[in-house]
């Protein structure tokens, strides 16, 4: 009777339900707070580190902003993040999953820098939660590789594992192309790699057991 009662939000597991509700209300209070000529994005995104708006606090707070002119970026980030993130933290545990999702997140922020510094990329602010959302998507192909999953358009399904290494390729192609401007790659391939690099070292501590089908 009681697990009848619960509603859509009480079931998602604490941290998921906490970064989602986060994520929407700072979005809504950008958009609230542009009407009044005050911009978040001048403090809260992640600007170059040479540039005069730079702070410390921008790796962590830029991937709770995102972009104020549509509903698209927020909303398949917060997706994405429900779809794959409540699951994850399920097998992780809630304290190791935020600090996967924040290591992911500040990852994301230092490949970008470095990405500016080599100016391999336009110096443009960014935000997002897109690199930790990527870091997700990384961990899941790793826990669950054989896991069938959909892909739009595609009418077969195709294992996590190739659905991962095939969006790790696409980023990293665009990103070098730079066919496809206005969005980070290598920030979203800086998730990747920060998620890979904890992911490794856990199952070398044997973290995960074989059941989860990471070994």
């Amino acid at each position: 009777m009681q697990n009848e009662n619960r509603s859509f939000l009480t079931s998602i597991p604490p941290v998921t339900r906490h970064l989602l509700i986060i994520n929407v209300l700072v979005w809504l209070a950008t958009i609230v707070l542009h009407r009044s000529g005050i911009f978040l994005e001048r403090w809260l995104a992640l600007f170059f580190w040479q540039d005069s708006y730079f702070n410390l606090a921008q790796p962590l707070t830029h991937m709770f902003m995102h972009d104020t002119h549509g509903i698209t970026h927020i909303f398949f980030n917060m997706f994405s993040l429900w779809m794959f993130g409540g699951l994850l933290e399920r097998v992780m545990g809630s304290k190791r999953y935020l600090f996967y999702y924040i290591m992911c997140g500040l990852g994301a922020a230092l490949v970008q820098e470095l990405t500016w510094q080599f100016s391999l990329q336009e110096i443009v602010p960014t935000v997002g939660a897109s690199g930790a959302v990527f870091g997700i998507l990384l961990a899941f192909g790793m826990l669950f590789p054989n896991m069938p999953m959909y892909i739009f358009f595609i009418p077969v399904p195709i294992k996590a594992k190739w659905v991962v290494i095939g969006y790790g390729l696409l980023e990293l192609y665009f990103g070098i192309s730079g066919n496809q401007p206005g969005v980070a790659h290598f920030a979203h391939l800086g998730g990747m790699l920060a998620g890979i690099i904890m992911m490794l070292y856990w199952k070398h501590k044997g973290t995960f057991m074989r059941r989860n089908g990471f070994y």
